[in-house]
């Protein structure tokens, strides 16, 4: 099953990406290389067993009689040692190619991984969880090194090895031999009643080992945080859940199993074999010479049998971790502009747009909403209101579904990436800072920036001096000697916008989950952010937009209200019913 995978994949790429359980789709490159190696192995594999074949002829000479030919003794060593080193070098060989051409297809594989999430929408990550991303970029790609490095080699010594040993001693005698297949086919009829269902066990174990890898990659992420606000248990409530539910469904899968598969080994392992070869010998009366060769070759066929069991185990994960991998390689990219449109000005208009996350359920519902250059438009509303997606609409997290987003008169979709994030800015509440240096997390946006106006960005982000504080400066590398807090990760994060100096910015509330003596400095940081920019913001707390030029309400996805804060309280609406009750929650009066 896995040499036809890795050998006979002839579909094309295109196709196979539909198919993700095929490892033709990762493998293809390497298939005359793995070809190679399995050759060469077959070849190991004949002359691994041609010791055994000569000392079963020595036997021979040494029990016909009083003379012991010497020459015939001295022939059949010399054959036994040239197959062992023929067996030791082409093994040797086939492991080389098969392991050089697994460097190649991780390589390839981790390249294309890296080219086709640089092309997806920026929203695809928000769908998912960074442990799941983590797991197919490194888990997967590695459990993919079994399928090339080893799959075909293993399968063919598993095979060949004992096929041929067993074809030997049927010539021998034939009955004998049979008996000491028994308890090979025994074993066989147990590995496969084990093996019931395991597709269906293998999938629900990875939908564990990601909820596992997802809660252990949030905590580790947020643990200053959790820890500043005393919650540490509740954060490690998540991760103990996960890792209960991983060893209930592990106890679940292999607790049955292990009485099965010790009797499994049990059968073939070598003092069973022995009991088998020598008692079966004896009972018969076979030759004694011959019986050797049972003792030594049957005795022998356990364990290329259990590798064969352990090697299609591992196959299996092999495949299931081809198939996310073919999965991400499939993700549909976002559509690039043919001829990329400039935009003139800062104007940004919502036409008619309407957006669904899965093509059948509404999100926003003619949305027509104008962004007027240097103004502030805020967008509020209950939670699950839509208010987040068409915010991240405009820097394109993903496409309209129905409608437009402009950026002075020119559709989003017709301008170029690059051009996109040189207009458009962003400053959300999930601060993200790359494992690099503060120096070139500031320079994320404008790598060409001198140190100058990075130093000048810190300044106007509040930053400057806690930089300055770190062992190294702006050098200092983040999660190695700079561990900023939640605030200061934030004010990094805007030094960046500030640098960028994007004439339209998206802001998310970004003092929302800020520890509370990093709330002012972040707040004077925005300031000199947004002074002049045509700023869309994303509001959670009412009175931090009070004075905005335009609030925008939406509820279920359409625009229910909209005005200047003193317009929408007259209004006594929505609006008022929301402010009001912030108002209580803050023990302020309305």
């Amino acid at each position: 099953m896995g040499t036809t995978a890795v050998l006979n994949s002839v579909a094309t790429e295109d196709e196979q990406l539909e198919k993700p359980g095929r490892l033709g789709v990762l493998l293809t490159p390497v298939r005359t290389r793995l070809a190679v190696a399995a050759v060469l192995q077959l070849i190991g594999a004949l002359a691994g067993l041609a010791p055994y074949i000569a000392m079963v002829e020595i036997a021979r000479v040494l029990l016909t009689g009083d003379h012991v030919d010497g020459g015939r003794v001295w022939t059949w060593v010399a054959v036994a040692a040239a197959g062992f080193l023929i067996h030791m070098a082409l093994t040797a060989v086939a492991y080389t190619i098969s392991h050089v051409a697994d460097a190649d297809v991780g390589l390839q594989i981790r390249r294309r991984m890296a080219e086709r999430l640089g092309r997806v929408p920026l929203g695809w990550f928000t769908e998912r969880s960074s442990g799941r991303v983590k797991r197919a970029l490194v888990d997967d790609v590695g459990s993919v090194h079994h399928a090339v490095a080893h799959v075909v080699n293993d399968l063919v010594a598993a095979v060949v090895t004992p096929v041929v040993a067993l074809v030997y001693l049927f010539w021998l005698d034939w009955r004998l031999a049979l008996l000491c297949l028994l308890p090979l086919l025994v074993w066989f009829g147990l590995v496969a009643y084990m093996m019931r269902d395991e597709a269906a066990r293998t999938a629900r174990w990875s939908i564990e080992l990601d909820k596992v890898n997802a809660a252990v990659v949030e905590f580790v992420d947020g643990i200053a945080v959790v820890k500043a606000f005393g919650q540490t248990g509740r954060a490690q409530d998540r991760y103990r859940k996960a890792s209960e539910d991983l060893a209930r469904f592990l106890a679940e899968w292999a607790g049955p199993m292990r009485r099965l598969d010790a009797i499994a080994s049990l059968l073939i392992s070598a003092p069973v074999m022995l009991f088998v070869a020598l008692g079966g010998g004896v009972l018969l009366d076979v030759d004694p010479a011959e019986i050797i060769a049972f003792i030594m070759l049957a005795v022998g066929l356990g364990a290329p049998v259990l590798a064969l069991g352990f090697g299609a185990a591992a196959m299996q994960v092999a495949k299931d971790a081809a198939g996310r991998v073919a999965e991400l390689l499939a993700t549909t990219e976002l559509p690039r502009a043919t001829e990329s449109l400039t935009p003139k000005g800062a104007r940004v208009v919502f036409e008619s747009v309407h957006f669904s996350y899965d093509g059948r359920t509404s999100v926003l519902d003619d949305i027509d909403l104008v962004l007027e250059p240097g103004t502030v438009t805020a967008l509020v509303g209950p939670s699950g209101s839509g208010k987040s997606t068409l915010a991240r609409l405009l820097p394109r997290f993903w496409d309209v579904s129905a409608g437009a987003v402009r950026i002075g008169s020119v559709d989003v979709r017709d301008i170029s990436e690059r051009d996109l994030y040189r207009h458009v800015g962003f400053v959300f509440q999930e601060t993200l800072l790359l494992r690099t240096s503060i120096r070139d997390n500031i320079a994320l946006g404008r790598p060409d920036a001198d140190f100058a106006e990075i130093e000048a960005a810190a300044l106007a982000a509040q930053i400057h001096d806690r930089v300055l504080a770190l062992p190294r400066g702006y050098d200092s590398e983040i999660g190695v000697d700079a561990h900023l807090s939640g605030g200061e990760a934030q004010r990094i994060s805007i030094a960046r916008a500030i640098l960028a100096d994007t004439p339209i910015l998206v802001l998310d509330e970004a003092t929302a989950f800020a520890d509370p003596e990093s709330e002012a400095a972040v707040q004077d940081a925005l300031s000199q952010l947004t002074a002049g920019r045509t700023l869309l913001v994303i509001a959670h707390r009412l009175h931090t937009i009070r004075g905005a030029d335009r609030i925008v309400l939406l509820a279920n996805g359409r625009i229910v209200e909209t005005g200047h804060h003193d317009e929408l309280m007259a209004a006594g609406g929505q609006y008022q019913q929301l402010w009001n009750a912030q108002s209580v929650t803050r023990g302020e009066s309305a």
